[in-house]
């Protein structure tokens, strides 16, 4: 797994092509404030591992969270990280716990537009731990 995790003054999105025949017909823009986003590429071989990939996602999101002092998360599927990609149903099987779990814990989570193009907004401070990337 790969994550870029973008702490965001603003993160907004508007779908623009709807790329994955599962993905649920939702055209809606959105947008967030003081939210941490998670882009996320889930690749093939976390197939093997994945309740320690999980677990590891949970601890970074909490982690850079708390360094940046809020509880909004925005899990965003970005399969540019990394050559290897796990098939879109267990992607979405990742995010869907990760935003359970997360959600059991008092965090405001939400996930970009499974299966879909986007448009992004992307205002990020200049800060050392505005950005942090992490693989395992």
């Amino acid at each position: 797994m790969k994550i870029l995790l973008i702490y965001c003054k603003v993160f907004a999105y508007s779908p623009t092509l709807k790329t994955l025949e599962i993905a649920e017909v939702n055209e809606k823009p959105a947008s967030f404030e003081n939210a941490q986003t998670a882009f996320i590429q889930v690749e093939a071989e976390d197939l093997e591992k994945e309740s320690q990939v999980a677990k590891k996602l949970l601890k970074n999101i909490k982690w850079v969270c708390g360094k940046n002092n809020t509880k909004k998360v925005v899990l965003h599927s970005f399969a540019h990280l990394s050559e290897s990609k796990a098939d879109p149903e267990f992607s979405k099987k990742i995010f869907d716990n990760v935003q359970e779990r997360l959600e059991n814990v008092g965090y405001e989570v939400f996930q970009t537009h499974f299966g879909y193009f986007l448009d992004l907004k992307v205002d990020a401070p200049g800060f050392s731990l505005a950005r942090v990337f992490k693989s395992f």
